[in-house]
Order: C-alpha cells, then structure tokens, then sequence
C-alpha cells in the first residue's frame, strides 16, 4: 500500500513512512547495468548462445566456453579494450556477474585469451548462422556485396605465425609484420564473411579466392560486386564474367585518359546535389563505364593544391636565403643538410590527390 491509498483509505500516511538521514547514506560496490544488460539482449536475440551451445563440446570446466565468448564480445561492445583489463578491471564493475551467474574470481585473463582459438574453428558456422539470423532480423538482401582489404600490424618477431609478413601498410608502419584482413559487407555494412591473407599479399590476387569462399558459404548467385580500383585487374574481372557474376569497380588510372574527350560533352546527370553523372559505353560494348564530376570537389582540390604549393614556395625561399648566406655550408656536410631541410618542408605534407575530379 503507497501513501495515496493509505490517504484514501484514511489511514495515517506516517505509518508507511521512513525518515532517511541523507548524510548517512553511502553507495557500496555500484555496477554498471544498461550497456551490459542491452549487449546481452542482442547477443541472445542473434541466438548466439544457443548456436555455440550447440557447436563447442562442453567440458568439466566452471565457465563453459560459450559464455567465455559471450563475455569477449559484450566486452568489445560495451567498453572496448584488452583480454587483461576485461578480468581485472571491467568484468568486476559490470552486474554480469548476476546476468550470467559467473563470479569475477571465474574470469582469467588467460583463458579469455584462449577464446578466440577456440571460436576460430567455428569460423564458417558462426557466419552462415548470422546472415541467416540477421537476415531475418533485417530483412537483409545479398544480392551486392561490398568487398575491401585492410592490414593490422603487429609488434614483436611473430615467429608463430607464418602469414605475418611486410607489405603495405594501411597504419603506416611498414617497419612491422602484418596480415591483411578482407572484409565482405551488405550496402548496410553488415558482415557476411572475411578471410586473413599474408600481410604481404596483393589486394587483386584475392578476389577470387574471396569469391568462390562467400559462394561456397552461401550458395552462388548473381551477385554484384562492389570494390576499388586496387582489386581490379583483367583476370579478376574475366572470372567475375565467366561466373555469371557482374562488378562495379574503380577505373585503373591508366584509363582514365582516354574518356578524358567525354568530360567536356554535354548530356550530364546531376544524382545528387553537386555531382554529375555520365554513362560511357566501354569499347568491347561489355562494360559501361561511370563518369563522374563535382565542382565542390574539384575547387577542394585545388584549394589542397594551392595551400601545398604556397607552403613548398615558402620553404624554398628561405632555404634559399640560408643557401645565399652561407648558413648551409658552414653546417658541414652541405649535401646532407640540404636533403634533411628539404625533408622538413616536407613534413606533414598532404598527400595530392589526381588533378581531375572525374572518378
């Protein structure tokens, strides 16, 4: 009974109160409960739970591997960080110890760290369990698909791990081993499936192994693809033909030229606010080639230009002036002094883009 009803009731409110001394009260031990509880909630609804359950044999350990995985993945969503800060710091504030009845004494960082090579195996099941899943949930359509690379470095000799290797590095740091990652997404940006490949791979000699992986997993379908200019080359876009496959991909800057002719006849479409369109048939008449403009992009690049181009004016003119003075030669080995000041007018220099805002 609240005090309305002891009011209407006509009973004395005071017998259903408690005075609370507010300085003495302290809060002990507080955990964090909607980021978890919410996380929890998805994983349950992707019926992750179930799936792993059903995959991974259970053992005659305390915290069955599934919930190991389960508590890596609301760990990365909730509050991203390391294996170590999940079992020593974050797991111990959360109220998953009473969402999953595991007790913060059961979380090692060492076996957190042995999840991953248990789940790996599992690599394909668990793929073909959430385009399933998340199809149903989103009504997704996988009729295109978006496919790119990207490269994740490591520190240290990686001895035990052979496809750890230099190449081009997206983080630039060439002076580390990496692998390179190959990531297929829905337009939504839902994954559907990604390959690791030898950090020193190219990015076009992985098309078709990517390829026949998604179909093999999902069965084969007409499917468009969707990738950038680094994926093209002529084999890769014969395969895609040949499998009854079509592409969009980005133009090699070797052929740009010849549409050059194009960029100044009319007959331009505007599909969206400031950027224009054209279809250019190819000249086998098996591909049609996409033109596209924007005046705000190419005035930014020529802004980018000019602001490269008056910093190097800039630059120059006072090593000049150091030159004339005879500053550079009493510094010693005027060669190489001259190399390092012309390497700090450098320094953070903006990368050019092309001249032309054609793509």
């Amino acid at each position: 009974m609240n005090a309305d009803q002891a009011l209407r009731l006509g009973t004395d409110p005071a017998d259903y109160l408690e005075l609370v001394k507010i300085k003495g009260i302290r809060l002990e031990r507080p955990r964090d409960f909607g980021d978890v509880w919410m996380a929890l909630g998805l994983w349950r609804l992707l019926k992750l739970d179930t799936l792993l359950a059903r995959c991974m044999d259970a053992g005659e350990e305390s915290v069955p591997w599934p919930t190991v995985a389960a508590i890596l993945t609301l760990g990365r969503f909730c509050e991203p960080s390391s294996e170590l800060h999940i079992a020593d710091t974050w797991y111990r504030r959360t109220a998953l110890e009473d969402l999953l009845g595991v007790a913060p004494e059961q979380v090692h960082h060492r076996r957190l760290y042995e999840g991953p090579d248990q789940l790996l195996p599992h690599k394909v099941a668990i793929e073909k369990h959430l385009k399933q899943r998340l199809g149903v949930l989103f009504d997704l359509k996988y009729d295109l698909l978006l496919y790119d690379i990207t490269s994740t470095y490591f520190e240290g000799q990686c001895q035990a791990n052979p496809m750890a290797k230099r190449g081009y590095s997206r983080d630039h740091r060439p002076d580390c081993l990496q692998v390179c990652i190959g990531l297929v997404v829905t337009p939504e940006g839902i994954p559907i499936g990604y390959e690791v490949f030898d950090g020193n791979r190219h990015d076009s000699t992985t098309v078709e192994e990517i390829v026949k992986a998604i179909e093999a997993r999902h069965a084969k379908a007409g499917r468009v693809w969707v990738m950038d200019r680094g994926m093209v080359s002529e084999a890769n876009l014969k395969f895609l033909r040949e499998r009854g496959n079509s592409y969009v991909v980005g133009t090699p800057k070797a052929m740009l030229r010849q549409f050059e002719r194009h960029l100044t006849d009319k007959n331009w479409t505007e599909v969206c606010a400031g950027v224009e369109v054209k279809l250019v048939p190819g000249p086998d008449g098996e591909e049609t080639f996409v033109l596209a403009r924007s005046a705000d992009r190419r005035e930014k690049e020529k802004a980018i230009h000019d602001r490269f181009f008056t910093r190097m004016a800039a630059g120059l003119t006072k090593l000049q002036a150091s030159a004339e003075s005879g500053r550079l030669a009493d510094a010693g080995d005027a060669p190489r002094t001259l190399l390092m000041e012309l390497a700090k007018i450098k320094s953070g220099d903006v990368v050019l883009p092309r001249s032309s805002a054609e793509g």
